[in-house]
């Protein structure tokens, strides 16, 4: 009787396992590029707010100072006697999400100054996140 019991039990055959396999590497190569492209998109909205944020620091640098901050150091420490910082919160300046540093121009070509990340591509370009 035991024997007869062991003989009906089955398991999974190759050609099943690998049937599912397929199955999951289809549903797999489905979802990786929304989820790919919902990671990238994060960055750049996480550049856009940081830019935003040191464009806020150093307008806030010019009203107090009187002038541009000659670098973006300035908004943590500075010498003058009208300075009023530090205009960053976290006291260090942030790297842009691809870990390149912001690129900063007083007087700008733009505006009164140009701040802007290079973006994924590490170019000048319409992917670059900019003040302007």
């Amino acid at each position: 009787m035991k024997r007869l019991k062991q003989n009906n039990q089955r398991g999974f055959t190759l050609i099943e396992i690998l049937i599912v396999v397929a199955i999951i590497g289809l549903i797999a190569s489905l979802i990786a590029p929304n989820l790919l492209g919902r990671f990238e998109k994060s960055k750049e909205e996480i550049t856009k707010a940081q830019v935003e944020m040191l464009s806020s620091s150093v307008q806030s640098f010019i009203l107090d100072v009187g002038m541009c901050p000659n670098s973006l150091n300035e908004l943590i420490t500075s010498d003058d006697p009208k300075w009023r910082g530090p205009y960053l919160s976290k006291k260090e300046i942030p790297l842009d999400p691809w870990g390149k540093e912001y690129q900063y121009k007083c007087p700008g070509e733009h505006g009164p100054f140009d701040l802007y990340s290079l973006g994924p591509n590490n170019r000048l370009d319409e992917r670059a996140i900019k003040n302007w």
